[in-house]
């Protein structure tokens, strides 16, 4: 699954975090405050942020451009030295982009954010019958401006980001397709090993694509917003509950979303086993229609008949954990959207808040919140990942020759005892 794509994947796998990790620190604690060598240097503190697509092409920007050029490509220098894999360029410098243009993404959130503080003040200003008139048109229409020119800059990396990834994922589909097949005597015997080969290998690549990059997305959301709800805690004099805390607004959102990732981990706990052997009844299903194509004697209604109750019964059980698994998750969802209107309710009460910081405040909580309840958005798709990494895993049992999983095991001896 990983060494057809990736170079010497545990050990690449490992480096590329603690190289990150390094990077990261070395960036906070060093590097963010040295672009001025260059000519590069962060504007003094208090400065307001810039609001439109030039923030992007400002100094402290091209200075981090700099950093994690320079960074990808000694880390992409070092594999390609030790490990020249022929899919290097897709799997090393492909992810090395896809991860800057998540970091670029996280960067347009935190515009938008700022724009939310000048713009909603702006129109509170408007509003108001003191200051009625005072607020000309064209100050709002060029507020609209400027945020329209980030979200197309937006529209379009997403646009391109996509096409991009869309190969990436097929390029380490073929990398698989390639591996396997040239394994196939050696795999055949497994049950469903063609659908395993045509379409779980495509399937695999694009949940791990999706499920890695939702991942780091989030880790740089966290790094990108938690100082920013820190900071904004202060402007809060008190939430219900938990009263006058430093920090209120991270530990209410940390504590929230720790509940709903335990909580849907608990309930969810048994469906990648079932998903699992739903793919598997379908399979054997399906294979005993593909022989009876070309083989009279196969595929009798009987037969089918037998083998269509295992695919009624292992959905229904599903339909049935299904069933409970959504309500509490539906149920936390919905309660999640009133959570922040329900912690500010004593900061507007008390008129301790502007509206633009009330929806700077809703917004970072927002960001946060859905960053930190990584596994409560993705549980669904966690749990169809698993059951495509369990059937393939049987793939790379056999390769290494190590027993298989228990429920193929199980499959091959009543194959052999038929």
């Amino acid at each position: 699954m990983f060494a057809s794509f990736f170079p010497s994947p545990r050990q690449f796998f490992g480096s590329a975090a603690l190289w990150a990790l390094a990077v990261v620190l070395f960036w906070f604690l060093v590097a963010r405050d040295g672009g001025g060598m260059l000519g590069l240097a962060n504007p003094p503190e208090g400065t307001p942020p810039i609001i439109g697509v030039s923030r992007f092409f400002s100094a402290p920007f091209l200075w981090f451009y700099l950093y994690f050029g320079g960074a990808v490509a000694i880390f992409a220098g070092v594999w390609r030295w030790l490990d020249p894999h022929p899919y290097f360029n897709w799997s090393v410098l492909g992810s090395a982009l896809i991860i800057f243009v998540l970091y670029f993404m996280v960067e347009v959130s935190v515009t938008i954010n700022d724009w939310y503080g000048t713009y909603f003040d702006l129109i509170q200003r408007a509003l108001d019958p003191s200051t009625k008139g005072q607020v000309p048109a064209a100050d709002l229409y060029t507020g609209l401006a400027q945020i329209t020119s980030v979200l197309l800059t937006y529209i379009t990396v997403a646009v391109l980001n996509a096409f991009f990834t869309s190969h990436y994922v097929f390029r380490w589909r073929t990398a698989m397709n390639s591996f396997y097949t040239a394994r196939w005597n050696e795999l055949r015997g497994i049950e469903g090993a063609a659908q395993r080969v045509q379409e779980d290998t495509m399937r695999f690549a694009r949940m791990f694509e999706d499920l890695g990059t939702s991942l780091i997305s989030a880790i740089m959301t966290l790094i990108a917003f938690l100082p920013i709800l820190a900071a904004l805690s202060g402007k809060i004099p008190e939430i219900p509950i938990l009263g006058s805390i430093p920090y209120s607004l991270v530990w209410v959102s940390l504590l929230w979303s720790l509940f709903g990732t335990g909580l849907l981990a608990l309930v969810g706990i048994r469906l990648p086993g079932l998903e699992f052997r739903n793919q598997r009844v379908e399979a054997a299903y399906r294979k005993e229609l593909v022989y009876g194509e070309d083989d009279p004697t196969r595929a009798a209604p009987r037969t089918l008949k037998e083998l269509f109750e295992g695919v009624r019964h292992n959905y229904f059980r599903l339909y049935f954990n299904y069933l409970y698994f959504n309500v509490v998750r539906y149920g936390y969802l919905q309660a999640d959207l009133l959570l922040p209107f329900f912690v500010l309710i004593p900061a507007i009460a008390a008129g301790a808040i502007t509206f633009g910081i009330f929806q700077q405040v809703r917004a970072s909580f927002g960001e946060v919140r859905d960053a930190m309840q990584y596994l409560v958005k993705s549980w669904p798709s966690i749990v169809e990942f698993l059951s495509i990494y369990k059937r393939l895993r049987a793939f790379e049992a056999t390769l290494a020759g190590q027993p298989l999983p228990d429920l193929d095991r199980r499959y091959l001896e009543r194959g052999q005892t038929a």
